[in-house]
């Protein structure tokens, strides 16, 4: 297995067969974890090239791309992208990650923030990317985009702790703590219309976690 992708899905039957049928023109290889869904999600990611993992119960976007990262390492699969399972990430932009990823160990999808995003969640991004560089060197302009690609033997080495979204938050901080080479890939900025990502709440959550030192060794 060269290259997969892994998508964590939770109650996202309406949008999840879109996303993997556009995924499966760029890599064949799909790992999709149901994270404790309580619609039909499993039964709609079940199409061919894809391997759909399951929790019982819903335990968050960390601990499901972390299934979904594991297996692939058992599976020996080289590079890994990961993905949202809600179409605000475009499969389409696949290639230009792994071609960046044959030069570096990990790359960070770089979202482009419309005038309608909300102030406090411009700021929230801003002010957790600037402290990301202060605290730990690594420059990331969106920290909080959840696209991105690395390598087996970088996810080693980056593989997290936390259950939540501060997955992408962690991830980062290993990575400088690691030292380890990265890109930032300028993506398309797409939204559905229920927003079901990041709140206000999750983004206390992770500034506290950054303001309250340098917690990730």
């Amino acid at each position: 297995m060269e290259n997969v992708v892994v998508i964590p899905a939770y109650n996202e039957g309406e949008r999840i067969a879109a996303v993997i049928e556009k995924t499966r023109q760029f890599v064949p290889q799909i790992i999709v974890v149901d994270d404790g869904s309580q619609d039909n999600t499993p039964g709609k990611a079940q199409l061919p090239g894809v391997t759909v993992l399951r929790h019982r119960v819903n335990l968050g976007k960390g601990a499901a791309l972390k299934t979904g990262c594991d297996y692939a390492l058992e599976q020996d699969a080289k590079n890994i992208v990961v993905m949202d399972a809600d179409g605000q990430h475009d499969p389409k932009e696949i290639p230009a990650f792994l071609k960046a990823l044959k030069e570096v160990d990990i790359v960070f999808g770089r979202r482009s923030l419309p005038e309608n995003m909300p102030t406090i969640f411009r700021f929230g991004n801003t002010f957790i990317s600037r402290a990301l560089k202060f605290l730990y060197g690594f420059k990331v302009h969106d920290s909080q985009c959840g696209y991105r690609a690395f390598t087996a033997e970088a996810y080693k080495k980056i593989r997290w702790d936390t259950l939540d979204y501060f997955v992408e938050t962690e991830m980062i901080v290993k990575a400088g703590n690691a030292k380890l080479r990265h890109k930032q890939v300028p993506i398309e900025t797409i939204y559905a219309d229920n927003y079901k990502g990041t709140t206000v709440l999750d983004g206390m959550m992770i500034v506290g976690k950054i303001l309250g030192g340098r917690m990730v060794k």
